[in-house]
């Protein structure tokens, strides 16, 4: 069904750079022909706190992971309701917006909009279309200031932006088949993630086998003492995992002093470190100068480094190590550096960080109350039962070989799910800026399910709930 819409039959040019040719009858007129900012305010603070999550538009702020305090009280915080645009103005530009289904509060940094009474915007279509990739455009040239993480997007900059808007039925049809189209795309990521599990427990269930009996089901056992390692070979050694790394954690460099010139050096974040390899897609630098005192966070190749923050769990525990590729780069606060001691070898560190074992005795570690984090002792204090440095080295090759086949699935499967998310948001940006004519289709799709004011029940079912949210409370 997807495979057989046509573009529409009559366009015209739209005038945008961003948005090319559109339908011959729809129009395009300024946010505030649509739209209008409100500012109500909370008396007593008490309302459901809300946030703006890049993946999934408003959400409780219970069910995401905000990097940011939360305030002593929250009377004074802007009100909502659903059908209320929000947007998060320090994030718009990353796609920090949505329509709500929720009533509560959120930080008076937000942006709240509503719909002219005079108008006929399906809050459905809105939210696609301001989330859709080709409308970041429009975003992101709005939002001013100096550092990428801090632009910034006023309410007058937002209302003056240009709005393309179908008919009211049209809306109406396109909501209704991106809900099913979505759908039916997220299911099938959600399945191939639901495989991936399954690959993945039976390789921890490999790999916690052969870190805590080693290869040999031979050799002779003795009681560890730890419930969760039990009996272990006999010629290993238990200690603290502190006894055998040298760790430091990150310097507090201030966002102030960020530049954004390619002679300054990468600045190792929490968000940059995932469970298989560095990400470099979110860059910040601090220009180096000579007796800046900061060598002893500088990264080198073979580096183990370890998040801190949530969310550390998930899917595998967000360590992992520094390649050439990954250098020069400073270790920035939050993030932990482990460089192995002569008793331990670096692969096998990082098969120890990534096993079952370690997730398990630092989830219900987690200190601190906004924002859980684990403290340097606390990864010091760790239980690990070492093998002499050759055993370590033959138990990670073996390793390797017996779940090459499991990791050469697990990554196939991965590709496969980004394949779908890509084709997914080219699909939502191509119907909601009139590329695709999807009424006919449409009209033989079902209702999408109904929540708050009609407003669908989540953004995108299969969206996970990894992400971190930058929130602006500090600036309330």
């Amino acid at each position: 069904m997807i495979e057989d819409l046509k573009p529409y039959p009559e366009t015209r040019d739209s005038g945008l750079a961003w948005l090319g040719e559109i339908p011959a009858h729809w129009e395009i007129k300024r946010g505030k022909s649509y739209l209008e900012a409100i500012d109500q305010r909370s008396e007593s603070g008490h309302e459901e706190l809300l946030t703006v999550s890049s993946t999934r538009g408003v959400v409780p702020r219970r069910s995401a992971n905000v990097t940011m305090f939360k305030a002593k009280s929250y009377a004074g915080h802007k009100l909502c309701w659903p059908g209320d645009l929000v947007i998060n103005s320090l994030w718009a530009w990353n796609g920090g917006l949505g329509v709500s289904q929720h009533h509560g509060i959120v930080s008076t940094a937000y942006g709240v909009y509503r719909a002219r009474n005079s108008t006929e915007v399906n809050p459905h279509y809105l939210h696609d279309l301001l989330r859709s990739s080709a409308f970041q455009w429009e975003l992101q040239v709005r939002s001013k200031g100096v550092w990428i993480s801090r632009l910034q997007l006023t309410d007058t900059a937002f209302l003056d932006a240009a709005i393309p808007m179908p008919p009211p039925v049209e809306q109406e049809a396109i909501a209704r088949f991106l809900a099913w189209a979505t759908n039916r795309l997220d299911r099938a990521i959600k399945a191939k993630r639901r495989i991936i599990a399954l690959l993945n427990e039976q390789k921890q269930a490999i790999i916690h086998r052969a870190v805590t009996r080693g290869l040999d089901p031979s050799v002779p056992l003795k009681d560890s003492g730890v419930p969760w390692l039990g009996e272990i070979p006999e010629h290993w050694e238990l200690r603290p995992l502190g006894h055998a790394v040298r760790l430091q954690t990150g310097y507090p460099f201030a966002s102030t002093g960020f530049v954004q010139v390619e002679s300054g050096t990468r600045l190792l974040r929490g968000v940059n470190v995932t469970p298989a390899h560095i990400r470099w897609d979110e860059v910040v630098r601090w220009q180096r100068s000579i007796g800046d005192g900061l060598d002893d966070y500088a990264l080198q190749v073979g580096d183990v480094v370890l998040g801190l923050d949530r969310p550390i769990i998930g899917p595998g525990v967000r360590a992992t190590k520094i390649r050439k590729d990954d250098t020069p780069s400073l270790l920035l606060q939050r993030v932990a550096r482990l460089r192995s001691t002569d008793t331990l070898d670096s692969e096998f560190l990082l098969v120890l960080l990534r096993g079952r074992p370690f997730r398990e005795y630092i989830a219900p570690i987690f200190t601190g109350v906004s924002v859980p984090h684990l403290s340097p002792q606390q990864i010091k204090n760790f239980r690990v039962a070492l093998p002499p440095l050759e055993e370590q080295r033959y138990i990670v090759a073996q390793l390797m070989e017996q779940t090459s086949e499991l990791s050469t699935a697990i990554s196939r499967l991965e590709g496969e799910i980004t394949l779908l998310r890509e084709y997914r948001t080219r699909l939502i940006a191509d119907v909601v800026t009139g590329k695709l004519d999807v009424r006919e289709v449409a009209t033989g799709l079902p209702e999408p399910t109904e929540s708050i004011d009609g407003l669908r029940n989540s953004d995108y079912v299969e969206s996970d709930n990894d992400d971190e949210i930058e929130e602006t409370e500090s600036m309330d």
